[in-house]
């Protein structure tokens, strides 16, 4: 392999990397609308039976070694406490590699917003925007109203 086909195939590489990267970053903290309906048992991930909330819950997903988990701890434990009928919980998955698999979590934090029932209704990976959750919230509160 001469010098020439080297460099371009790093350069190919490089490029390959940079637009993967820049990918991951613009899909961190948007929310994902979930397709299939999954209902949420609170008892599976050490929860009390009547951890869910009124209208939603936001359900997280932590490790003992992330360092954006605490912060969005705060933000949606703030937004729980600011919603009537919203729950937050917030399960750690260091040492529960099962909810881990079932939940398809490959990063942390991951966010799953369920409706009133605990059916997943909208996913985030990585930190989310405190109005992006919030517009959720308000999305769920409405449909629950029409119902």
């Amino acid at each position: 392999m001469d010098l020439l086909t080297a460099a371009i195939i790093l350069a190919v590489l490089l490029t390959a990397t940079v637009i993967l990267g820049l990918v991951i970053r613009w899909r961190d903290g948007r929310p994902r609308t979930v397709s299939h309906e999954e209902t949420v048992d609170p008892l599976r991930l050490g929860a009390a039976p009547d951890a869910l909330g009124r209208t939603a819950t936001l359900l997280q997903f932590s490790t003992a070694t992330c360092s954006r988990c605490p912060g969005v701890h705060r933000l949606l434990a703030s937004l729980a406490g600011e919603e009537e009928g919203v729950a937050h919980l917030d399960v750690d998955l260091t040492d529960r590699p099962d909810i881990a698999r079932h939940f398809n979590v490959l990063q942390t934090p991951t966010t799953l917003v369920l409706d009133s029932r605990g059916v997943v209704r909208t996913r985030f990976g990585g930190v989310p925007g405190r109005e992006v959750v919030r517009l959720e919230l308000l999305r769920l509160n409405g449909e629950t109203a029409a119902v």
